[in-house]
């Protein structure tokens, strides 16, 4: 049992410590010349256009069941006019945040794991460098950058989709207006709500590209490892926006309150 339990922590060390060398891979790529436009503004369609539909159903439908949930709690205290200023708040400081990024890291970094994985197992990673061109700058760099410019953008229109699901919801047993409903979602918000929500997603953008690139990179055990590298980059990037979200929620109340 010991030695499992020391051959788990090695292991954890040792996959850390690559990921650690693999970072400073892409910090060194990032600031070279020759920066792929042309692949990073591909990739922000294929990580950002691609994946809105499903962000924006999943944000509507969630915003919509949260305002059915919500109601009947707040028509109990006689609050229900608190229902704009409840949704906006669970919206856009967390539940959008966090539900688009767990989307994300599903889509996202799943393919950039197989993608990449695949390359890795059929040599054209190593045909690449032989050809004289800089693989980590061309599937890497552009790749964490795409995710980490789009899942922010990704995130704003949920938000906004989520509050439309809200709004729908409301309208099923009462008429607000459109206007109404919006200036009460706006001024229930400030500054110091909508920074950490959107630094965080920034953090999310950033591990979801990265591990799913480390994942599909570093792959090395024939076609199985396509399959392993698109599974573990959902895992380890789900557990990332987890652990991460629990830090700027904190750090951010700290420095606020």
């Amino acid at each position: 049992m010991a030695d499992e339990v020391f051959k788990g922590w090695k292991g954890w060390f040792a996959e850390s410590g690559e990921q650690l060398i693999f970072f400073r891979a892409f910090v060194r790529n990032l600031f070279r010349p020759g920066f792929e436009w042309s692949e990073f503004v591909r990739q922000c369609y294929e990580t950002g256009y691609k994946s809105f539909t499903l962000v924006g159903t999943t944000a509507f439908i969630m915003g919509l069941v949260l305002a059915l949930q919500l109601r009947p709690a707040l028509v109990g205290f006689g609050a229900d006019s608190l229902l704009p200023k409840s949704l906006a708040d669970s919206i856009v400081k967390e539940i959008g945040p966090v539900i688009t990024a767990i989307i994300c890291a599903g889509k996202i970094a799943s393919g950039i794991g197989a993608e990449l994985g695949s390359m890795k197992v059929t040599e054209q990673i190593d045909a690449m460098e032989v050809s004289g061109a800089n693989p980590l700058q061309f599937l890497v760099v552009t790749r964490i950058l795409a995710t980490t410019v789009m899942v922010p953008l990704l995130t704003l229109l949920g938000d906004v989709l989520g509050l439309m699901g809200g709004f729908v919801a409301i309208n099923i047993t009462s008429k607000v207006s459109l206007w109404l409903y919006f200036n009460k979602c706006i001024a229930a918000l400030s500054f110091s709500d909508l920074l950490p929500a959107f630094i965080k997603t920034i953090f999310f953008g950033f591990v979801i590209g990265f591990i799913g690139c480390y994942k599909g990179y570093t792959s090395n055990k024939g076609t199985e490892s396509v399959g392993l590298a698109a599974n573990s980059a959902v895992v380890a990037a789900s557990l990332w926006i987890f652990v991460i979200d629990a830090i700027v929620v904190q750090v951010s109340n700290i420095i606020i309150y």
